[in-house]
């Protein structure tokens, strides 16, 4: 049986993917007492890595369902630091958004919106967060979004 937030999940045509492994010598999360860091999760989608530098070969709203893919592994990464169960989640505490961009673009939190709405939708309440949004010259792999959270899970 499905829980609260996958079952929102769910009704929003959103089934989390298994959590993606780490592209180099780090761990895709680090829980501190009841905070979970997760490390950056870049854009990659079912037909792969979305690329692009905004302000060049990609519009804004493109960038914001690039960052929307970033929160869905976001939440795959805390659903398998909380053993599968993702209410295990009280709420989001925190979003550092790096966008791919040229140095004129300045619509970083348009772009970061990409997520932070997914994870208000998804969660409600407990989806609210503090957030930076900054500019990237570049990232891995050229992706278009790199967004990294801190989380506060049940103890």
């Amino acid at each position: 049986m499905a829980g609260q937030f996958e079952s929102k999940l769910a009704e929003l045509g959103v089934t989390l993917p298994d959590a993606p492994a780490p592209a180099a010598n780090y761990v895709p999360f680090v829980q501190v007492g009841n905070l979970l860091f997760v490390s950056g999760q870049i854009s990659n989608g079912p037909d792969g890595f979305v690329t692009g530098v905004l302000g060049d070969d990609m519009s804004v709203e493109e960038g914001a369902a690039a960052a929307r893919l970033c929160g869905i592994s976001l939440l795959s990464q805390v659903k398998a630091a909380c053993g599968g169960d993702l209410d295990n989640l009280e709420r989001v505490v925190k979003l550092t958004g790096f966008v791919n961009s040229t140095k004129t673009f300045t619509d970083q939190p348009k772009v970061i919106n990409g997520c932070s709405d997914f994870l208000v939708e998804a969660l409600g309440d407990a989806g609210r967060h503090s957030r930076s949004a900054v500019s990237a010259g570049a990232l891995p792999f050229n992706v278009a979004v790199e967004i990294e959270g801190i989380f506060q899970i049940k103890s």
